[in-house]
């Protein structure tokens, strides 16, 4: 399986999430700039970490009109599997491939530590190596990961098992503690939190590599070809 690793001006996350997939998941990888890169040839598409564009006027909100979101919708609406993490999520959430925002932390404080999370839906193809309600050490660094939603977005998210982590301890003060969602389709998945910095027990957690793991399993599932 071949993963793209955009990289925007200020991602700081594009190497974590190159190891996580080439050094432990010995997957095949590249950074894809930007401005030059052509998804078509990927299999699955990653929005690492950091701070796209200094975060200037809100988090993510630059990067969403970049070139290279108009790919990564089609490739989304093809069926392609899209992982954002972090700053990677608060682009999908201003691109409008997933519902609602985010604001400051509750707090009004950037946050960088592990968090307990649970998982709400082992039925996505990004969660199948989980269990259902199963607890899991991912860490946050965030001082934009408050995510919101109004009422009737999260009645439907709650309706379609669209929220697929939730917080323990809701550090950030999220709408119904939630720290990761798919879109309908089930092929985008945005969440605050970082399974990259999870992927190995020497760095805290391995609890990370599994997302990664779920999402190879199903993808080479439903690309067996048959000799």
């Amino acid at each position: 399986m071949k993963f793209a690793v955009v990289v925007f001006p200020g991602s700081n996350c594009d190497r974590d999430m190159y190891h996580a997939v080439r050094e432990v998941l010995q997957e095949e990888a590249d950074l894809v700039w930007h401005e030059s890169g052509n998804l078509q040839d990927y299999d699955a598409i990653l929005l690492p970490g950091g701070f796209s564009y200094g975060d200037y006027l809100r988090s993510g909100a630059v990067a969403a009109v970049s070139d290279i979101m108009d790919q990564v919708k089609r490739q989304a609406a093809q069926g392609k599997p899209v992982l954002g993490v972090c700053n990677g999520f608060q682009v999908l959430l201003e691109s409008g491939l997933l519902p609602g925002a985010m604001l400051p932390n509750e707090k009004l404080a950037f946050m960088c530590h592990q968090e307990t999370l649970k998982v709400a839906n082992n039925r996505t193809m990004f969660t199948t190596e989980y269990n259902q309600g199963e607890t899991v050490q991912f860490p946050i660094a965030h001082g934009e990961g408050n995510y919101y939603c109004d009422d009737k977005t999260k009645a439907k998210l709650e309706a379609n098992d669209q929220i697929v982590f939730t917080y323990q301890n809701n550090p950030n003060g999220s709408t119904g503690a939630i720290a990761g969602i798919v879109n309908e389709q089930g092929n985008v998945l945005g969440m605050m939190p970082h399974p990259e910095r999870a992927s190995e027990a020497i760095i805290g957690s391995a609890d990370g590599i599994r997302l990664f793991q779920s999402l190879v399993k199903n993808w080479r599932e439903a690309h067996v070809v048959n000799v």
